[in-house]
């Protein structure tokens, strides 16, 4: 019994050097005197302050974060009711279309959709003069278009484990059906909806293969700036860069997971 477990904490280890190694290594270099990335000369901060006045990579960040944002927030509200439609509208006609169409894109190449997009940008310009272009507007409605497959997904199974008697009971108290979804349903899948809205934002932050079809001029978004500058040579500010997202995201993910505990406490001690 000691040996399985010894072997089991050692396959833990390795398991999360393997995935989080290389990202503490872009931690320290991040604080490197050196501008080459794989030679440590030293501690120093000077990239981040280099950083800081390096415009367009700052500004390829707040484009990245304000889309991801946005495509986060419209992804739950669009994912939410498809899941709503395929979970509650079991006998209506469509709803095996409806699932196929929405789940399309979990197994769609990113380069397919990528390209169906441009074709449809394109058409769409011709015919109707919307939208103008290739820019933020295309790339959110790109990110919005994938992503929320992704939190129908979650939101569906939550639904799908419901106790759907709380609604009945509500209903039956005289609730009409939207103070029903807001005051019962809502709160209910909300850890669900936040773990949908941070896989959402994710992805569209760190989407490059689709954003580069849908993309044009002056909406460069981080991760085509940074594949752009990998290719002549990785600047440590770059390195600084990822190490600021990456503690933000922990303390967004640490937030987030809070408040699920919190909610899941308080409806057990509910029920």
């Amino acid at each position: 019994m000691k040996q399985r477990r010894t072997a089991l904490y050692t396959f833990l280890f390795f398991g999360f050097a393997f995935l989080y190694g290389p990202i503490l290594s872009l931690v320290i270099f991040s604080f490197n005197e050196s501008r080459l990335v794989s030679v440590w000369a030293g501690f120093s901060t000077k990239w981040y302050g280099e950083l800081m006045h390096n415009d367009a990579l700052l500004d390829a960040a707040w484009l990245s974060v304000k889309i991801a944002s946005m495509n986060a927030t419209l992804a739950v509200i669009l994912g939410t009711l498809a899941a709503l439609a395929l979970v509650r509208l079991k006998d209506a006609k469509g709803r095996k279309s409806l699932a196929v169409m929405v789940t399309a894109p979990l197994v769609m190449p990113e380069i397919i959709i990528g390209l169906s997009l441009l074709l449809l940008f394109v058409a769409m310009e011709d015919l109707l003069g919307w939208p103008e272009g290739r820019g933020q507007l295309t790339i959110l409605i790109a990110h919005v278009t994938f992503s929320m497959a992704y939190v129908t997904v979650i939101a569906q199974s939550r639904l799908a484990h419901m106790d759907q008697s709380l609604e009945e009971a509500a209903m039956d108290l005289g609730a009409r059906p939207l103070k029903v979804f807001f005051a019962i349903t809502l709160p209910i899948i909300s850890p669900a909806l936040v773990a949908g809205w941070l896989l959402a934002f994710t992805l569209s932050l760190d989407d490059l293969v689709i954003a580069s079809f849908v993309s044009g001029p002056g909406s460069t978004t981080l991760p085509m700036v940074v594949y752009s500058s990998v290719r002549l040579g990785v600047s440590p500010q770059i390195n600084a860069l990822a190490t600021i997202v990456i503690g933000l995201v922990s303390a967004a993910v640490l937030i987030a997971g809070f408040v699920i505990y919190r909610q899941e406490k308080q409806l057990s001690k509910k029920s």
